[in-house]
């Protein structure tokens, strides 16, 4: 008998959002640009607590948040939130010295969906305006899309039937538990996300085995200055070596390198990093699927790729390379990404050996880095 497959149904309803910043200016060019949109503003805050009584009356589907406002701050609301277990997604809208870039990363560590640069010095408001409206609106939708989820049965991802996926032995006894574990192998780990990525790799990280096998990499998409703050809270996180990639690394099996924002992180034949500064590529930099084409060229079938939560396509083409060399390729189920978009892309062109939840990921990646 064949599994049933659930597919989401077409998105129509106009996101909910509530708008909370302390300029009166602030929140009205953000709720113009968001009703231009699409999306239905549903009420306004000027701090923290106006923003989690709003959040309790209207429950929205997104509440942007200016980390800068008077009283609660933006990991308070967080807390808030989830102890009045509202899933509204939250975007954080905010001008980011460096100090705040920590608490930005912590803020999207703990759940918030995406951060947006207020426009400022080397942010244009034209930029401004597509950063906070997509982000906003996908969002939205994935907002409504997990509500929908919440209501259908487990079953397969849309795409994918049961006997296309190899099947992981979560929960295995015959499989040491994470704190223990370990992979001498020439097998590589690079880690493909976007939106939602922060808070998923807090998770996935500490359960990591050390060594892993000939090393490891993360191509993360984050605003430019904020990868160095995501390395140093993984690094405090696992007891591999976690840090922001530099031109000249080279992989190590203790080590995680973490692409830097706003450059490519490309691969000599040799196998040395390079920071690239070429242009942005679907409108991201890094982009993933550079960085797996190249590893894939130098290591073949010993590459295991782990496609996660994120908006948009990246990692596909990647995944493509990494099938033809014979490796295997691992995507986050659409039962808890934040955003089912990359890994989506990479089911529904038949590459995922493996579709895992966030909780399953540990299991998977450790019995694939371990295969012969």
């Amino acid at each position: 008998m064949s599994t049933p497959v659930f597919t989401a149904p077409k998105l129509v309803i106009e996101p909910r959002v509530i708008v909370a910043d302390d300029s009166a200016v602030m929140r009205q060019m953000i709720s113009d640009l968001l009703v231009e949109a699409g999306c239905k503003v549903v009420a306004f805050a000027t701090n923290g607590i106006e923003a989690l009584a709003a959040c309790q009356l209207h429950k929205p589907d997104v509440l942007t948040l200016d980390l800068l406002m008077p009283g609660l701050d933006g990991l308070g609301v967080l807390d808030g939130l989830a102890r009045m277990n509202l899933p509204t997604k939250v975007v954080v809208v905010s001008s980011f010295s460096t100090s705040l870039v920590e608490r930005a990363v912590d803020v999207l560590s703990r759940g918030a969906t995406e951060v947006v640069r207020k426009p400022a010095a080397g942010v244009s408001f034209g930029e401004f305006t597509r950063d906070v409206t997509d982000k906003v609106m996908i969002a939205g939708s994935a907002q409504q899309n997990l509500t929908w989820l919440a209501s259908t049965p487990a079953t397969a991802s849309a795409g994918t039937s049961t006997n296309q996926v190899r099947s992981a032995r979560i929960g295995d006894p015959a499989l040491p538990p994470p704190a223990t574990r370990s992979v001498i192998s020439t097998k590589v780990l690079i880690i493909a996300t976007s939106t939602g990525g922060p808070r998923a790799l807090g998770d996935l990280a500490p359960l990591l085995p050390v060594p892993l096998g000939a090393g490891s990499v993360i191509v993360q998409h984050m605003p430019a200055g904020f990868t160095k703050s995501l390395a140093r809270r993984l690094n405090g996180l696992t007891r591999l070596d976690v840090r922001e990639a530099e031109s000249g690394d080279e992989l190590d099996s203790a080590a995680m390198l973490v692409a830097r924002a706003g450059e490519h992180l490309r691969f000599s034949r040799k196998g040395i990093a390079q920071l690239s500064a070429d242009a942005a590529i679907g409108g991201v930099r890094p982009r993933a699927d550079l960085t797996i084409t190249d590893l894939t060229a130098i290591h073949g079938r010993r590459i295991v790729l782990a496609v996660m939560t994120g908006m948009g396509r990246d990692g596909l083409e990647g995944a493509r390379a990494v099938k033809s060399a014979g490796g295997i390729v691992i995507a986050q189920s659409e039962r808890d990404c934040t955003v089912y978009g990359m890994p989506r892309h990479v089911i529904e062109a038949g590459l995922a050996d493996h579709v895992a939840t966030l909780s399953e990921l540990p299991d998977v990646i450790y019995e694939a880095m371990s295969a012969r």
